[in-house]
């Protein structure tokens, strides 16, 4: 008897511990996000290889053109869907971005800001029409698209 009742205890035990198993395995998949979603806020443009983190892009440029350190201002005091973790986003990103510019959508073809820089006058930017991505004089105007981490 005492025999039969730890087989019993020792499958229900096995059985627990796949279930949690398997209860681990749905729920990270069930997170997962892929370019293009509507996502905390904005539109996926990047994901990184877990499928869970990434980066967004707000669903429209912040109106008007900016100088670089308003178009940084702009970024950082911008609050849309509930969040307020929004930025100016780096070069890398900025080029993501533009890579993906069709599934965001709603970009002009103009110039927009990175909030890297090159220099005391000088700050990286990328033409939406031709991708093309250099230094523009800071005092420039031009566009902003706001990006949050998730």
């Amino acid at each position: 008897m005492k025999l039969l009742a730890k087989a019993c205890v020792a499958r229900l035990w096995v059985m627990l511990l796949f279930s949690g198993l398997s209860m681990v395995s749905v729920s990270a998949v069930s997170f997962a996000v892929s370019i293009g979603q509507r996502y905390q806020g904005g539109i996926v443009f990047y994901v990184d290889e877990s499928r869970q983190h990434g980066l967004v892009a707000a669903t429209r440029d912040l109106p008007g053109a900016y100088d670089w350190q308003g178009a940084k201002d702009a970024g950082e005091r911008f609050v849309d869907g509930g969040f307020s973790d929004w930025y100016l986003p780096g070069k890398w990103e900025l080029n993501e971005l533009y890579k993906h510019k069709s599934v965001v959508g709603g970009f002009a073809v103009l110039t927009y800001w990175s909030s890297t820089e090159d220099g005391a006058g000088y700050a990286w930017a990328q033409d939406f029409g031709d991708g093309f991505q250099g230094q523009f004089v800071k005092t420039s105007a031009d566009r902003v698209r706001a990006v949050r981490a998730f």
